[in-house]
């Protein structure tokens, strides 16, 4: 059966998002080539942003914001850091417009391979928010071969059953998601959604993971486990996936093939944030900074770079612009479309800020690049991230002025949005006494 180009105006999008990647763990942000080969060779034909920012430090509210292009505190569900509670009330509302469900809507096919972390069933689910397909694990973390969840239970899913498959759980989702794209669908275009649950722990490669799932057992929030060798394994046999799902991808379509690489947040314990401070859970640049690369060969030219300021939810309005597909217009984005930069390396973004909020340790942050304005724990700083990426130099003291400005950016920000209840969890794989965590 001979593939059929789909129509260039309506790229066929393929958006792969890792799991605790650490901001410069891959080649092409300074770290081991040989680690990944294949994101590098993306970053290549494409277009890399060095200063891209996450929703959240922390994996499920950034997941809201990326399927709705909308600030994840709209939503009762991101207010978990993460979600991890089962609740007939605590996920993705169904009826919520996200990214699929309006490309769905448009005549793309939809599918996701991989984590959802929005919510369980059976009130919540991908095919109730705009996949048609769904291959993957519902909740937040699960071992890498046995599936087992925190409750001891496997969280395997094929649509809405239970899977039965077996196998190195990122080589299942690297395969589904080739099949995905291997399927001929004539001129019908596809959004296919791969998330991954590498590197995040535990820490299983392929070779020795078994032994190691053999040995945890149901435990997969052990502390004992891991070392950056499996690590950097686990990234390479994710980046060894990901050159498996653009070969399928079949030369009549491949340059109308927009591919998106990024991560959900920062990294965590075997990480590489360097030169960045703190990770996983902080507000501090190691938690938020992540990598962000595009490649569609029909309108990005190879070899490019931008410093433009991005954070998750761009991504949501990049796609659907690029699809030509509207937004809701009772959802409208709060994203900013990067499409005009495709075209334009020129081309100067509106002016705008970014805000974070966490109720782990009381975090906020208000970035008016490149200054940015923390607070953790009551203590307020402000840093000048082009003379101190480390976030080391508080000026608050030195200028007064700017700190109180920023603060109040941000407090007029909040009060834009529902606040967090008093009964939103904090979860931590360990606690503050179990692990050393960044000073300020």
């Amino acid at each position: 059966m001979t593939m059929t180009t789909n129509t260039q105006n309506r790229p066929d999008i393929i958006y792969i998002v890792a799991d605790d990647l650490g901001s410069a763990d891959l080649g092409c942000y300074g770290g081991d080539p040989a680690v990944s080969p294949a994101i590098d060779r993306l970053a290549a034909e494409g277009l890399r942003f060095t200063t891209a920012y996450a929703n959240s430090p922390v994996c499920s509210p950034t997941r809201f914001a990326l399927i709705t292009g909308r600030w994840q505190y709209r939503l009762r569900g991101a207010a978990e850091e993460p979600l991890g509670r089962r609740s007939d009330t605590l996920g993705l509302p169904p009826e919520h417009p996200t990214l699929p469900s309006l490309l769905r809507d448009a005549g793309y096919a939809t599918a996701l391979a991989g984590k959802w972390h929005l919510g369980y069933a059976p009130a919540f689910g991908p095919l109730k928010s705009g996949y048609q397909e769904f291959f993957g694990p519902m909740g937040g973390a699960v071992d890498y071969f046995s599936y087992l969840n925190f409750g001891g239970q496997r969280d395997l899913w094929d649509g809405a059953a239970p899977s039965a498959a077996e196998g190195y759980l990122t080589d299942l989702v690297s395969e589904r998601a080739a099949a995905f794209v291997a399927r001929d669908r004539g001129a019908q275009p596809y959004f296919l959604s791969v998330h991954y649950t590498a590197p995040h722990w535990p820490w299983e490669d392929r070779e020795g993971g078994r032994r190691e799932s053999q040995r945890i057992g149901a435990d997969i929030g052990h502390l004992d486990g891991g070392s950056i060798e499996v690590y950097r394994r686990m990234i390479r046999q994710m980046d060894e996936g990901i050159a498996r799902i653009l070969a399928a991808i079949p030369a009549p379509r491949r340059a109308d093939t927009l591919v998106v690489f990024t991560s959900d947040n920062g990294g965590e314990r075997f990480s590489n944030n360097w030169p960045y401070v703190g990770g996983k859970m902080d507000l501090t640049e190691g938690g938020i900074r992540v990598p962000l690369v595009m490649r569609w060969p029909r309108r990005i030219a190879a070899g490019r770079s931008s410093a433009l300021p991005t954070i998750t939810m761009d991504g949501a309005a990049t796609l659907l612009q690029a699809a030509g597909v509207a937004p809701h217009p009772d959802h409208p984005l709060d994203g900013l479309s990067l499409l005009p930069l495709f075209d334009d390396a020129a081309w100067a973004a509106p002016p705008r800020r970014l805000y974070w909020r966490m109720k782990h340790r009381l975090q906020a942050a208000c970035l008016d690049h490149p200054w940015k304005y923390l607070r953790i724990d009551g203590h307020e700083y402000l840093f000048d991230l082009s003379a101190d990426q480390r976030e080391r130099a508080n000026q608050a003291r030195r200028q007064p002025a700017r700190l109180a400005a920023l603060r109040e950016q941000w407090n007029a920000w909040a009060r834009t949005m529902p606040g967090i209840p008093d009964d939103a969890d904090v979860y931590l794989i360990w606690g503050e006494d179990d692990m050393p965590r960044p000073t300020h």
